[in-house]
């Protein structure tokens, strides 16, 4: 006897939370027309922590102000020998900054004082039904790399 699958009805569009157009088209092209996408520009704040809590909380966050389905991304750069850290949002502010100060050779040099060099790009999806529904985080992980950022191909 196959078992049964729960079907999730979404009654409205889904606001996929960026302002990158080029995204938006991206989980569209994965995702198909199964579901109805629109996209949304917030300023959602520049959560700190662990990488799912923070896209758990930028979908309860979106939303609440979209009143409505939505979907965030991020993606992270985290480094093993800083356990995990930084966990650099790639979109956010936060990394431009950073990157601004320290540039690449910076974060290479962060590295320095460690034997593991390894990196990993983490990218969260979280979809929220609405207000006050638990939002549902699917990760995905690149393979380490052990290269120098500035290291050429």
């Amino acid at each position: 006897m196959a078992a049964a699958r729960a079907a999730v009805v979404v009654p409205q569009p889904v606001t996929f939370v960026t302002g990158n157009a080029k995204k938006l088209e991206e989980v569209k092209a994965i995702i198909g027309n199964s579901i109805p996408f629109n996209s949304l520009k917030l300023n959602l704040p520049e959560l700190q922590g662990e990488p799912e809590d923070i896209s758990k909380e930028k979908a309860r966050l979106a939303a609440l102000q979209v009143n409505g389905p939505v979907l965030v991304e991020d993606t992270c750069l985290c480094f093993n020998a800083l356990k995990g850290l930084p966990g650099f949002d790639f979109s956010g502010p936060y990394i431009k900054w950073f990157l601004e100060k320290l540039d690449h050779e910076g974060l290479n040099n962060l590295l320095m004082a460690y034997d593991d060099k390894s990196a990993y790009a983490l990218c969260l999806f979280s979809f929220s039904l609405g207000p006050g529904a638990e939002p549902l985080t699917f990760l995905g992980k690149t393979p380490e790399r052990t290269r120098t950022l500035c290291e050429d191909e």
